[in-house]
């Protein structure tokens, strides 16, 4: 699961901690899946031979021929590039460029009432490296424009009587107190667009209080010189979502208060008010003007999405994905004073060596039914997911079916394997027809549907059906629940495991449940392919009038 640079590991959870009160036994199971072959699986993936599957390695790509050759092995259709001979492969290669600071300087520099102040990258500020511009040194005034947020359907504009065009704007982090969470964590992460449609060159983020609890700068510093990655498109540029904005960053306090020189509102006071339920503190001009400036390096590898189809029947010309990335996070770079022998490989072994392991066993399984699905099944095992949703992005945007058949799609990522789950989380849920989908195709496994448990963490933007809900498809992503002894496996994993070596086979896993969980999925494809109804917003939804404003919608 994707992990936005600076963000913790986890909150505390929102549901009660409870042991199991069920044992595994007493939970039915459908034999035809297979608790040893969903192991063996993930024992590939996670293996230290394959190095953490990082995107354009050795390991991911030996992980990725595995995956095809399962498929192959299956009869299933190949649904990737189309080779030479006019016929599909498995693979849907992508090219990425991959941008980190090269020597030399990267900084801000702001001009204000009381002269200039030099800031350095990684200390006080934070400046990022442009993908296609090696030497960035961009200068322009300045606009505080509150959080930043710009959406007619809520009604809330932001850049309201502020002129932005051709400035740089500065932006409180996050959204305001009693807002949806996945409504705002979808337009907190779509700042750059709605700054872009205003004109605006760059933006520079601005902790709140509430942010700065839960992303502390000196945490978020950690992240300072990570490279960033982009898919390249036909037209041989790194893909940029708001291409007019030339540069993004973010400031410490003791930066924003040479930001805030002569500013009509201190920043304890833009806090204050940031504080309150629903508060939006209002812009304004700044007397201030920034000079940003990067030095950057980049160089492009290769990664590929596997992707193969079942076809439907009589209902063959809609689509439903399954999804689940394959990437992980590689290596880590030795740091002195490590001990000796110290793993630094992040085998990702919930994270997702279990959701592809997952997607394969139903796929055998759908694949082995006398009677096949209405619709087609696509399985997209993704890469470049811990990168930003990169791969699912890629396909998104260059499917290898018709986009407008493909009606549905379930991710699974980070599956915590770890007790005996009576419930599952589709988060996102409640925002299309996919919510009742679920709950009735897993109720006769005795598991229930359970609301977003954490909705602090805005887990509904952070994995890759988020790239499918921006082009109008419902969409969930399937996790265990935090019922029956959920909530502690889950807080443990996510506060001590998520992201770090120790994510490998050497955890307590409960192998039944994952061949549980396949069950489940296997219910839910199912459900989503065989009905006489495809998956359908709800009226009135945000995200479905957002981006499927003209497709039937359903009553909630």
């Amino acid at each position: 699961m994707y992990e936005e640079a600076g963000a913790p590991p986890a909150a505390k959870p929102a549901a009660k901690v409870e042991a199991p009160t069920r044992a595994e036994a007493d939970m039915p199971l459908d034999p035809r899946f297979s608790a040893e072959r969903i192991r063996s699986d993930i024992a590939f993936f996670a293996d230290d031979l394959l190095e953490g599957r990082d995107v354009g390695s050795r390991g991911h790509e030996i992980a990725a021929r595995y995956v095809a050759q399962r498929f192959a092995s299956l009869g299933l259709t190949p649904m990737g590039d189309i080779g030479p001979d006019g016929k599909r492969g498995w693979l849907q290669r992508i090219t990425f460029q991959k941008t980190s600071y090269a020597d030399g300087p990267a900084g801000m520099e702001i001009t204000g009432p009381a002269g200039k102040t030099t800031f350095e990258h990684g200390k006080q500020v934070m400046v990022s490296a442009s993908a296609n511009e090696p030497k960035l040194d961009i200068a322009a005034p300045l606009v505080f424009v509150g959080y930043g947020i710009d959406n007619d359907l809520l009604g809330i504009n932001d850049y309201k009587g502020l002129d932005v065009k051709g400035k740089i704007v500065v932006v409180l982090r996050g959204y305001s107190a009693g807002m949806a969470s996945e409504e705002g964590a979808h337009l907190s992460a779509t700042k750059a667009q709605m700054a872009q449609a205003h004109g605006a060159i760059g933006v520079i983020t601005l902790n709140t209080n509430a942010s700065a609890r839960v992303r502390p700068w000196e945490k978020a510093l950690q992240y300072a010189f990570y490279p960033s990655y982009a898919w390249v498109g036909e037209d041989g540029k790194a893909n940029e979502a708001a291409p007019g904005i030339r540069v993004a960053g973010a400031i410490s306090d003791e930066a924003a208060a040479a930001f805030l020189a002569g500013a009509p509102r201190t920043l304890a006071q833009i806090r204050a008010e940031a504080d309150k339920v629903g508060g939006r503190p209002k812009g304004f001009a700044l007397k201030t003007s920034l000079r940003a400036f990067s030095t950057s390096k980049s160089e492009r590898v290769t990664s590929p999405n596997i992707v193969a189809m079942l076809p439907g029947g009589d209902l063959k010309d809609q689509t439903v994905v399954l999804s689940g990335h394959l990437d992980h996070l590689g290596v880590a770079a030795p740091k002195p004073g490590d001990a000796p022998g110290k793993d630094r490989i992040y085998n990702g072994a919930m994270d997702n060596a279990a959701g592809s392991a997952t997607t394969l066993e139903v796929a055998r399984v759908l694949s082995e039914d006398k009677k096949g699905p209405r619709r087609s099944v696509v399985f997209l095992i993704s890469t470049a997911e811990e990168k930003g949703l990169l791969g699912a992005d890629y396909y998104a945007n260059h499917p290898t079916v018709p986009a407008a058949s493909i009606v549905g799609n379930v991710d699974l990522d980070m599956p915590v394997l770890l007790y005996p789950f009576t419930d599952v989380v589709a988060y996102g849920a409640d925002h299309s027809t996919l919510g009742p989908i679920v709950a009735a195709a897993v109720k006769p496994m005795q598991v229930s549907l359970s609301p977003d448990p954490i909705p602090a963490e805005t887990i509904f933007v952070r994995s890759d059906h988020y790239r499918f809900v921006r082009k109008g498809v419902p969409a969930v992503f399937l996790a265990t629940g935090y019922a029956n002894g959920g909530a502690a496996a889950n807080e443990a994993f996510l506060a001590k495991t998520y992201h770090q070596p120790n994510d490998d086979m050497n955890q307590a896993w409960d192998w039944r449940a994952g061949a549980r969980f396949a069950e489940a999925n296997y219910r839910i494809t199912r459900a989503m392919a065989d009905g006489d109804t495809p998956p359908q917003w709800f009226k009135g939804d945000f995200f479905g009038d957002t981006y499927a404003a003209g497709a039937a919608k359903a009553a909630k």
